[in-house]
C-alpha cells in the first residue's frame, strides 16, 4: 500500500497546476490581404429581325434592345465601351454597318446608351458608358439600344456585325 500511495502522490506533482514559469511575454503580427479589382462582362445578342425599306421601315426605324451584364469587386468604378464593329468603314450616316453575309451590300445601325437613342454608345469619349460604382459583387445589367435608320436602299438578304463590348476598371 506504500508504493501504491507513493506513486499517487507522484502523479499528483506531476500534474499539478502550480506552474514554475518566471513571467510572459506577448507579441502581435499583422494580418493583412490584397483584394484585388477584377470584373466580368457578358452581353446578348441584338437581333433586329426583318427590316423593309419599302413599307414597314420606309419612314420609320427599327429598333431593338440588347443587355451587356457587369459583376464586378464591391467599390469599382468602371467604363464599358462598344468598339465600332468590323464594318464601321462601310458606314454611312452611323458609326456602324452590317455586312450582307452573301456580297458587298451593307446595312446602317447605331448603338445608343438611352431609350431615346440620342446618346451614342462607342468607345471613346463622351460615348462610354459609366455605371454608377458598384455598390456590391451581384450582376448589374444595362440595355443596349439598338436602331436600323429608316429607309435604306439595300439588297435582299442577311446582314451581320460583330461588337466587342469592354469593361475598364
Amino acid at each position: 500500500m506504500k508504493t501504491y500511495v507513493s506513486a499517487i502522490l507522484a502523479s499528483a506533482l506531476c500534474f499539478s497546476t502550480t506552474s514554475a514559469e518566471a513571467g510572459s511575454a506577448t507579441s502581435s503580427f499583422r494580418v493583412t490581404a490584397t483584394v484585388d479589382p477584377a470584373c466580368t462582362i457578358q452581353t446578348t445578342p441584338l437581333v433586329f429581325g426583318h427590316y423593309n425599306a419599302l413599307t414597314k421601315h420606309s419612314a420609320t426605324p427599327l429598333d431593338v434592345n440588347g443587355t451587356v451584364t457587369i459583376t464586378c469587386s464591391k467599390g469599382m468604378v468602371t467604363r464599358i465601351a462598344l468598339d465600332p464593329g468590323q464594318y464601321a468603314a462601310h458606314a454611312r450616316g452611323t458609326t456602324r454597318a452590317m455586312k450582307r453575309l452573301s456580297g458587298e451590300d451593307y446595312l446602317n445601325y447605331e448603338l445608343f446608351q438611352d431609350i431615346v437613342r440620342t446618346t451614342l454608345w462607342g468607345s471613346t469619349g463622351d460615348t462610354l458608358f459609366v455605371p454608377p460604382v458598384a455598390p456590391d459583387t451581384k450582376p448589374r445589367t444595362f440595355f443596349v439600344f439598338g436602331r436600323i435608320p429608316p429607309g435604306q436602299t439595300i439588297a435582299v438578304g442577311d446582314y451581320a456585325d460583330t461588337i466587342v463590348a469592354i469593361v475598364n476598371f
